[in-house]
């Protein structure tokens, strides 16, 4: 954690869609979604009607009957979103890149060479909009969590710098969901208690927020809203976990609609982890119902996995679980995957056990699943992602959300 204001948080403004007016300048100053089926991203323009990412793109119609949607250029939000990344590289090493549009930064050791860094930020800024013509909001404060509430306080196209001498000033007076973490579901139970800013949440009980919340995630919150955050710039991050989601808009709740997509959501993650040898011990499955309400269950098997039917089959049982603890939901509008607590061992020597079945025939089976799957992988190197796949993941409905687009937001191991 740096003693003075030098962590620099900084954030390409609606990004996707920035880039689609960029590169069609007859979209610019109008609402743009990205995508179809379901809204991928929005502009601002389109934000001011209410829409939203995720959102069914016949709501946002309902919306704006003017929104304009484009099919996206996915080559070109990785090439400048690369682009963007390697400004902010030209003035520091201390770069830690958390997403496609977004990284964090340490300018400590380079003020000699460009100046403050409050200069520094602008000057990123100015080459990044004179050199890609998109806007980058940045925050610059003493932590990584008071720099990233400072870029969001920036939006869009700003420069927020906080002095350590007034942070907790400028802090306190913001909205408690802007704490990194804190969505729709812990915002509400904050509100159970009166607690809407972040200075509120700063004068409560811990031991109240540990009841409400849990003990991580209040000791957690509690600390963060008095900046207290000692992570540094991790120039080498690595995951640790890895997953996937699907909106799916409004669909049935059964088996024969979620398999499917679990299947698919499987193959995506197992393929990564495969790719960087790191299975994965526990399978998480996140579902969120029509109403909005999200459901998340998991397991934690003995031996790591990374086959794809292996992840799926688990995945499968957790979401019947939801589905029988939740009998009275009818329809699913999103469907989630994650696998963690990855190892770091060769995945083709480990024995995976799906369900946690340790016979002789289930590892068999495993070990079959494991050599077609690296089957596979090899032909998607050589012919490319489409050329094999699972017979019901490839005849299913085409799906609302183009896997180029998923995989830009993935996490990398």
């Amino acid at each position: 954690m740096s003693a003075v204001a030098a962590i620099l948080h900084a954030d390409l403004d609606a990004f996707y869609a920035s880039v689609e007016q960029m590169l069609d300048p007859s979209l610019r100053g109008k609402p743009v979604a990205v995508g179809g089926g379901v809204v991928l991203a929005a502009s601002y323009e389109a934000r001011a009607f209410g829409i939203t990412s995720a959102m069914p793109g016949r709501r946002a119609r309902e919306l704006c009957p003017d929104l304009i949607f484009v099919e996206g250029h996915f080559s070109e939000y990785q090439r400048l979103g690369d682009a963007a990344i390697a400004v902010i590289g030209d003035f520091t090493p201390a770069v830690e890149r958390i997403s496609i549009d977004e990284a964090f930064a340490d300018v400590t050791g380079c003020t000699h060479l460009f100046g403050r860094p409050a200069t520094i930020a602008a000057a990123i800024r100015a080459r990044v909009r004179a050199e890609l013509g998109l806007a980058i909001s940045i925050g610059v404060a003493r932590t990584k969590h008071l720099a990233k509430i400072a870029s969001q306080v920036a939006k869009p196209d700003g420069l927020v710098v906080v002095d350590p001498a007034t942070e907790l000033q400028f802090l306190h007076a913001l909205p408690v969901d802007l704490i990194w973490g804190v969505g729709p579901a812990t915002k509400a139970r904050l509100a159970t208690q009166g607690i809407a800013t972040i200075g509120q949440l700063a004068n409560s009980r811990p031991k109240s927020l540990e009841r409400l919340l849990g003990a991580a995630a209040g000791t957690k919150l509690f600390a963060l809203s008095w900046n207290q955050d000692s992570r540094h710039i991790q120039t080498h991050r690595r995951a640790h976990s890895a997953g996937a989601q699907s909106a799916l808009g409004r669909k049935p709740a059964t088996e024969r609609t979620y398999r499917p997509v679990l299947l698919h959501l499987a193959d995506r993650i197992a393929t990564r982890l495969r790719e960087k040898s790191r299975p994965g011990r526990t399978v998480t499955v996140r579902v969120r119902f029509a109403d909005m309400r999200a459901v998340t269950r998991a397991l934690t098997l003995p031996s790591p996995i990374s086959s794809t039917l292996s992840i799926a089959d688990l995945a499968t049982e957790l979401v019947r679980g939801v589905l029988a603890d939740h009998p009275n939901e009818r329809s699913i509008s999103l469907l989630g995957i994650s696998v963690s607590h990855l190892g770091d061992l060769p995945a083709t020597s480990q024995m995976e056990l799906p369900l946690g079945l340790a016979d002789a025939p289930a590892c068999r089976k495993d070990l079959a699943r494991g050599r077609a799957d690296r089957a596979m992988d090899a032909i998607r190197k050589r012919f490319g992602q489409d050329a094999v796949g699972y017979t019901s993941v490839a005849t299913n409905a085409a799906r609302s959300v183009p896997d180029a687009f998923r995989s830009l937001a993935e996490k990398v191991l």
